[in-house]
């Protein structure tokens, strides 16, 4: 693991020069450039949200989208000066809460999720458990304002596009799927299913060149919790609260999959007894694959191994 100073990255990604970037718990965006052969690791702190910093995505220009938990969507300037602009703070009147995570299109679309409005990011175990169903997936166009493309999501997380943008899909973590909602041809508008029945909770989802959709399991799958799935709301409702004050530590456990656009499992990598806990984000770049964790205090960084998994 490398520590970065800061608690919790939740989400990472990879600018144009290889470094690494991502939000910590202290509300700030740091970016990190890896060892190499001519030094170690350098760790700047490039911009300060003001929030609580979740997904990232890096758009052609340097600038960041960044999904704040605290504050809604985000464009971030990183570096001397940079400024903190906000895109979206409500969606339809109602104030966006638990912003997850974001992908933009060429012309500058940006679709993003909203992980649950009923919970925040602290209270996220309560989502998970009452089983709510109130994730949703937006889009904002360039000049326009947010609107709802889908709703009822069990706890929306990860958000991609294809590689032609023809599809984006979600990470619905309650519902162990990734989502598929068609923007182009035929079937604009229609919604399925890329991947069900994962073994795991999947979290944030990036796209690598060859158009694999990779996604962190946060932790394995509980027989327990989707018991509790199927039983009347009102005993839902009160385990959730359970949660909430329990705060059950997270397993040591890392997984990581990468699916392709048919929806086959390219990649499953995994350990039970990891020493990194709670993947949350997976990013892949030049053989590698970068890890991020909601607790952890730094970033995890492998080789991929070569060949399907």
């Amino acid at each position: 693991m490398l520590r970065i100073g800061g608690p919790g990255p939740e989400d990472v990604v990879v600018d144009g020069a290889g470094r690494v970037l991502t939000g910590t718990g202290d509300g700030r965006i740091r970016r990190i450039t890896l060892p190499g052969p001519r030094g170690g690791a350098r760790v700047e702190e490039v911009a300060d949200t003001g929030g609580r910093p979740l997904g990232l995505e890096v758009l052609p220009d340097g600038r960041l989208l960044v999904c704040d938990a605290e504050r809604g969507l985000l464009r971030v300037s990183p570096g001397a000066g940079g400024g903190v602009e906000v895109l979206a703070d409500s969606v339809a009147g109602e104030p966006l809460r638990f912003c997850s995570n974001a992908a933009a299109a060429a012309d500058g679309t940006v679709y993003f999720t909203a992980a649950s409005r009923r919970y925040g990011l602290r209270d996220w175990r309560a989502d998970i458990v009452e089983h709510s169903g109130t994730g949703r997936l937006m889009r904002l166009r360039p000049g326009g304002v947010p609107e709802v493309l889908l709703d009822g999501l069990q706890f929306a997380n990860g958000v991609a596009l294809a590689a032609d943008e023809s599809f984006a899909v979600v990470a619905e973590t309650g519902a162990y799927r990734l989502t598929r909602l068609w923007l182009t041809g035929p079937r604009s508008g229609l919604r399925d299913t890329l991947i069900e029945d994962l073994p795991g909770f999947p979290d944030n989802l990036s796209r690598s060149a060859d158009g694999t959709f990779w996604t962190a399991l946060a932790a394995p799958r509980e027989a327990l919790l989707e018991r509790l799935h199927r039983a009347p709301a009102a005993l839902r409702r009160g385990a959730a609260a359970a949660a909430v004050r329990l705060r059950p530590p997270p397993r040591r456990f890392a997984r990581v999959m990468g699916v392709g656009p048919d929806g086959r499992v390219a990649h499953d990598l995994g350990r039970r007894g990891a020493g990194y806990r709670m993947v949350t984000s997976v990013y892949e770049h030049g053989g590698t694959l970068v890890l991020g964790s909601l607790v952890e205090p730094g970033i995890a960084v492998c080789e991929l191994p070569p060949g399907p998994r």
